[in-house]
C-alpha cells in the first residue's frame, strides 16, 4: 500500500504539470477597448502568432485596435520588419472613417519611414494602395480592416472578410507598409510599443 502511494505521488504531479503545460500553450486571446483578438491566426496555409496589440489614438479619439500577426513573435521592430511569409496588420475601427482621411493617414506614414527614392521605387504599388482604399469609402465603428500579405497573391486589403480591390505584389511592399506603424517614425509611439508586445 505504502508502495502504490509513493508511485502515485509523482505520477500525479506530473499529469498536473502536463496539464499546466497544455493550458498555457493554448495562449488566451487579447482585449482591448472591447475588440477581442484571437491569439493565433491562420493565413495562406501558415499559423499565425499575435506579436502584440495597441490602440491608435489621434489628438484626443481612439481610431482603432491594432493586432500584428507574424509566423514569430519578437519584441523588436528590425525583426519583425524582417521576417518573411504571410503577415497580417488586423484593425478593428473604434470610429466611423472615410476613405480619404484613411489613405491620407496610411500615405503619411508611408511618407514619415521612407525617402523620396523609395516612395517614387513603390509609386505603383502605392497608387494600387489608394485605389483598393478608396473602393472602401466609408470604414464604420466596429468594422475589421486587414492588410495582410501572403507570398502567392501579395498585399491585401480586406473589409470584414471581404477582399477590396487586386492584391499588390512585392513582399517588400508589405514590409514598407508595416513601416507606418513600426517604422523609425511611427504613426503612434504608444501604439508601436503595443504591437512590439509591449
Amino acid at each position: 500500500m505504502g508502495i502504490g502511494r509513493n508511485w502515485a505521488r509523482p505520477l500525479a504531479a506530473a499529469l498536473i504539470s502536463a496539464v499546466a503545460l497544455a493550458g498555457a500553450a493554448q495562449a488566451q486571446p487579447v482585449e482591448r477597448e472591447g475588440v477581442k483578438l484571437e491569439a493565433t491566426a491562420s493565413l495562406g496555409g501558415a499559423s499565425l502568432q499575435l506579436n502584440g496589440v495597441g490602440v491608435r489614438t489621434r489628438a484626443i479619439f481612439k481610431v482603432y485596435v491594432a493586432g500584428l500577426y507574424v509566423p514569430q513573435k519578437a519584441n523588436n521592430a528590425a525583426a519583425l520588419l524582417a521576417q518573411k511569409g504571410p503577415r497580417r496588420m488586423a484593425l478593428t475601427m473604434l470610429r466611423n472613417l472615410d476613405a480619404d482621411s484613411f489613405a491620407g493617414a496610411l500615405n503619411d506614414g508611408l511618407r514619415n519611414n521612407h525617402t523620396e527614392a523609395q516612395l517614387a521605387g513603390f509609386k505603383a504599388q502605392i497608387d494600387a494602395l489608394n485605389a483598393a482604399l478608396k473602393a472602401v469609402d466609408e470604414v464604420k465603428k466596429g468594422d475589421a480592416v486587414n492588410l495582410e500579405f501572403t507570398p502567392e497573391t501579395g498585399t491585401r486589403i480586406t473589409v470584414n472578410g471581404q477582399a477590396k480591390g487586386p492584391a499588390i505584389p512585392g513582399e517588400d511592399f508589405y514590409t514598407a507598409v508595416l513601416r507606418i506603424w513600426l517604422g523609425d517614425k511611427p504613426a503612434d509611439g504608444d501604439l508601436k510599443k503595443g504591437l512590439l508586445g509591449g
